[in-house]
């Protein structure tokens, strides 16, 4: 029988650890330090209060717990509890050909040699049901790279998401919610762009027929939920309402991209879509209707990846779209006015999408976070209390190609060097303000051959920092260094801004309307700011916005395929979000 909240909080603390004997591998003392600080608001609570008391322990208790942990298919120190031995088999760990085996028993071995600890991992994975057995191998590899202190706090995390996984058994509090939607996400994901499904990349850009099929597949969703219309409009954008009680209402905005970067991760900007979706879907299914109409955008574009231009998506809604943007080509030379016709948008038409301010009560925005904060602190949930300012480049540097054999050194006009030079640069300066960040993403050398001087080199540029002042002090010092790098070294550039973007402090009222949900589900509040961009910063120039961040797994890498998020945090994420929704009281 099931275990539940009222009996975890009453119960005789012997006899809640008699019903809980393998939560932590063979180390009962963590549950019981944690259930000291009884009662708890929910399961959440009481799992980051173990967090807590194991974060407090000294090394030598934390290490004692990890060597408690058997190793993956081999022989255990200690005898496997019932969890490990069923965990291990589920994920047929026990069922391994003898070349599966053979090579797990080497990196159980070459592990243990290297960090002195057994190789631990939620086997189970972000979802639940388990990782397939090269899922598990690779990681295994991946994760015999990092260094030592990393991969001591990495082990404690897998720790306290095995012991997730088995409280969600023990009381029988499956994530629901948050299992479809990160089957939504994995559905979404088998769309990509010619060129990255045979290499089992993700990638979708701006209008493609992958671009569009993920469109297609978004509204089909929204239909399925209940909204009551589901339309894709003139930029691309998925757009789907549900009508509040009364039909003079104001609305409140929320959405997120579905296009990605090129082998990018399945839940940046997908995340902040279908959470709102899985709410409409429950008020749905129970009849209910909000005080206010609700909106929710997929937006078309966000990441610039097949144009020289951004939040195309999101800046249509503000009035942002520039139709010069019509006449630019991607790598293939189609034109942005191809592309529409192409995928049967009619510009024309953009310019009527622009939202009047005073119709809405507000934007929200979910997001994975993108970052390692809330991964490394073992929090699911944070407040974003602002968004960072940025502004783009898009460069060039041109010098002459020469014979890299005959032409001294004292006598190049070496393209690539100015570049790599001015990326040292972009280095050093961000670094000076702390909390600036400064990229060069894309160095390319058109035409190099091993044997020739480059004569040209295009790059990028990607600066940020928390306010527009800090931000353009940082543009001008790096644009200035760019000139003096190309004087002294008798070169020419070009350079074109693509995007600025403001910096985007969140709404008092909505930041605290996000805190008291966050509250609401027992787990710790945690502020922060986003050094990334998103479609709120747009928003924001008309109206109050404010985001919630959900934890990334894999030290909450992003851009990246190793991109991950559980269902368990996405539950939370729809919880916090339904909380939103149902005490948002309407002037």
């Amino acid at each position: 029988m099931a275990l539940t909240l009222a009996f975890l909080n009453t119960a005789p603390q012997d006899e809640v650890l008699q019903q809980l004997p393998g939560l932590y591998e063979h180390s009962p003392w963590i549950a019981a330090k944690a259930l000291e600080a009884r009662p708890f608001q929910s399961l959440a609570q009481f799992k980051h209060a173990m967090v807590q008391v194991l974060a407090a322990a000294d090394t030598q208790a934390q290490l004692d717990l990890i060597r408690a942990h058997p190793e993956l298919a081999g022989k255990a120190a200690t005898p496997l509890t019932t969890e490990s031995s069923h965990e291990q088999n589920q994920a047929g760990l026990t069922r391994c050909t003898p070349e599966e085996l053979a090579q797990l028993q080497q990196l159980n071995a070459d592990y243990l040699a290297r960090f002195g600890f057994p190789f631990i991992l939620a086997v189970r994975g972000p979802r639940g049901t388990g990782l397939r057995k090269q899922q598990i191998i690779d990681t295994f590899v991946r994760r015999l790279r990092n260094p030592a202190d990393f991969e001591h706090a990495e082990a404690l995390r897998n720790i306290h998401r095995i012991v997730e996984i088995r409280l969600n058994d023990a009381f029988d509090a499956h994530p629901a919610l948050g299992n479809l939607v990160w089957d939504w996400q994995e559905d979404l994901s088998v769309h990509t762009d010619p060129g990255y499904a045979d290499q089992g990349q993700l990638t979708v850009t701006y209008l493609t027929d992958a671009h569009r099929a993920c469109a297609a597949q978004i509204a089909q969703t929204m239909r399925d939920c209940g909204f009551d219309t589901v339309a894709i409009d003139a930029v691309g954008n998925v757009v789907g309402r549900y009508h509040a009680a009364t039909p003079d209402a104001k609305t409140l905005l929320t959405g997120s991209h579905y296009d990605t970067v090129r082998n990018g991760g399945k839940y940046d900007g997908r995340l902040g879509i279908y959470v709102p979706m899985a709410c409409v879907r429950e008020l749905s299914r129970q009849g209910l209707r909000l005080p206010f109409h609700f909106e929710v955008v997929g937006f078309a574009e966000e990441e610039g990846q097949r144009f020289k231009a951004t939040f195309l998506g999101s800046g249509a809604l503000i009035g942002h779209f520039n139709p010069d943007w019509l006449d630019q080509t991607d790598a293939d030379g189609v034109s942005m006015r191809q592309a529409m016709a192409h995928a049967g948008l009619r510009p024309e038409d953009i310019p009527a999408l622009q939202r009047k301010p005073a119709d809405y009560l507000g934007f929200v925005e979910v997001h994975i976070e993108q970052g390692p904060v809330l991964n490394e602190l073992d929090i699911p949930l944070g407040i974003v209390t602002s968004i960072n300012g940025s502004v783009r480049y898009t460069g060039k540097v041109e010098g002459v190609a020469c014979h890299a054999g005959t032409t001294p050194m004292n006598r190049r006009r070496d393209a690539a060097t100015a570049v790599a030079e001015l990326a040292l640069y972009v280095e050093q300066r961000a670094a000076q303000d702390g909390d600036s960040v400064g990229t060069m993403g894309m160095l390319q050398v058109p035409n190099g051959s091993i044997n020739v001087v480059p004569g040209a080199c295009a790059f990028s540029l990607d600066l940020r920092a928390p306010n527009n002042a800090q931000r353009d002090a940082l543009a001008n010092d790096v644009l200035a260094a760019l000139q003096a790098i190309c004087e002294r070294r008798g070169l020419r550039y070009t350079l074109e801004e693509t995007m600025r973007a403001a910096a985007a402090p969140s709404a008092p009222a909505w930041q605290q309307r996000w805190e008291q949900a966050v509250q609401a589900l027992g787990v710790p509040l945690h502020r922060m700011p986003s050094g990334a961009g998103h479609d709120a910063m747009k928003l924001h120039e008309v109206m109050p916005q404010a985001m919630l961040f959900v934890r990334g797994q894999n030290a909450g890498i992003s851009h990246n395929p190793l991109e991950s998020s559980t269902s368990d945090d996405m539950q939370l994420a729809v919880e916090a979000f339904s909380h939103l929704l149902n005490h948002l009281s309407v002037p």
